[in-house]
């Protein structure tokens, strides 16, 4: 997949319809073809239309609801009172088939955490709290889940129980990779593995902070195939700062995450070859706090966010204009801002930004923005909304989209499900798989033997 590409639709599409009409006569009878109009309105329509088209109508399809959040946790544990705060932010009542969690500082930033061993202990932590809200607060047992981690802090499903409970399907871990405070957490409904073939569940992540090769920024990455179709789950934490010229360092690190971010080969892509590059999926999705500010001066922007003149602001956000210009991520999209900026919230009064006059000794001033970020890049890809949640245990706000995807599927006799036998060949030398319980308790052990060794 080119970076550069500018899709030309609507004479292709328009032609291959017409051509497609006259040798079709009559319309397939299967529900699974996707019949799209030429209507378009608004601007809103056309780029349904535009995502809609690119879908070959020859091609049998399937529709999914994915729902991807990011969240800059300012390096503070998880805790049980959270749970109100996530089940508002995961919207849980309108269910999505895939939740797809990204963090930034899930540990603080310090030389301890950034240079030293990765400690599981938060990442886990997390991992339990949402699975208990997505499972409606059912509790997750380690009996239910099996695990496959290493030393490298991820996880990820090597097989699953295709339970259901109460006719309600089950959410369970798909994936899971920490990188120092980069974190993502990758759910799907177990009724997915009755309907669908999903294979190549693959991590990677990326460090391009502190010389350009240390975690404190990067990004870690899900790879992972639905039928026919890649997809990338791409979550990053770029470099801070609001001087001039500070948006350069952040598009050079984007740069290199594409650059640098790799997925490893499998034995089962020699039957179906996987996507190694972020770029080679179909449809990707790249979120996190990007940290891009806005071209303002800080009382403009906070008058501006008074009179919550939304459109306004954002004729001086700069990822805005990198998208419009054609910069890193040219031909990237992202939905219509129609909230305010996300960042940076006051820690001694979460109910205004940080240097709102009067402000305290102390207090940090900062220009507000839209740090955190959600884009999406491929075919057959709606957002249906685009909103922050309102939870004040951050100096940042929660960012979420919920998506419809269509993806195409594949002949059953061709289909390869994940399963915990394949896996076990895969692997070769009989390594047991563990339980989410002794996946803990390797986390601890390892934890206290890197405090041993730490002078």
């Amino acid at each position: 997949m080119d970076n550069n590409y500018k899709p030309q639709i609507k004479s292709k599409s328009k032609t291959f319809r017409h051509w497609f009409t006259k040798k079709h006569k009559s319309k397939p009878h299967s529900s699974v073809y996707k019949q799209f109009s030429d209507d378009s309105g608004d601007e809103s329509k056309e780029d349904v239309s535009f995502m809609s088209t690119e879908m070959d109508p020859c091609i049998l399809t399937g529709e999914l609801r994915i729902f991807v959040a990011t969240w800059n946790v300012a390096g503070r544990s998880p805790v049980g009172s959270l749970a109100v705060d996530l089940d508002e932010w995961l919207n849980v009542k309108e269910s999505a088939d895939i939740y797809v969690l990204g963090f930034q500082e899930i540990v603080p930033l310090k030389a301890k955490t950034v240079i030293g061993g990765e400690d599981m202990t938060e990442a886990t932590n997390w991992n339990l709290l949402i699975g208990q809200i997505l499972n409606n607060k059912y509790p997750m047992t380690s009996e239910r889940y099996n695990y496959l981690n290493n030393a490298l802090g991820e996880t990820s499903m090597t097989s699953v129980e295709y339970e259901e409970v109460n006719g309600c399907g089950r959410y369970t871990l798909m994936a899971s990779k920490k990188m120092v405070g980069v974190f993502i957490s990758v759910w799907i409904n177990t009724s997915l593995f009755k309907k669908y073939s999903i294979s190549s569940v693959k991590v990677s992540a990326m460090a391009c902070g502190i010389m350009g090769y240390l975690g404190n920024k990067g990004s870690v990455s899900v790879s992972m195939s639905i039928e026919r179709t890649s997809f990338c789950f791409v979550v990053a934490h770029l470099a801070s700062g609001e001087k001039k010229g500070d948006e350069g360092r952040r598009n050079h690190q984007v740069s290199e995450i594409f650059k640098r971010t790799t997925f490893s080969r499998q034995l089962q892509d020699e039957c179906m070859p996987q996507p190694l590059t972020i770029l080679g999926h179909d449809q990707i999705f790249w979120f996190g706090d990007l940290n891009y500010r806005l071209y303002l001066e800080n009382d403009l922007a906070r008058e501006l966010i008074k009179k919550q003149d939304w459109s306004a602001l954002q004729e001086f956000d700069q990822l805005r204009q990198e998208l419009g210009d054609g910069g890193v991520f040219q031909g990237w999209k992202e939905g219509n801002i129609e909230f305010a900026p996300t960042y940076k919230y006051s820690t001694f009064n979460s109910n205004r930004y940080s240097g709102t006059i009067p402000s305290r000794a102390g207090e940090k001033q900062r220009t507000p923005a839209w740090c955190d970020r959600i884009l999406w890049y491929g075919k057959g890809v709606k957002q249906h909304s685009y909103f922050r949640s309102e939870s004040k245990f951050s100096d940042h706000r929660p960012v979420s989209a919920l998506f419809s995807t269509q993806i195409e599927l594949i002949k059953s006799d061709d289909a390869k499900m994940v399963s915990s036998k394949q896996i076990e060949q895969e692997r070769g030398k009989g390594e047991a798989s563990s339980t989410l319980h002794s996946l803990i308790y390797k986390e601890q052990e390892a934890s206290i033997n890197i405090k041993q060794k730490q002078p």
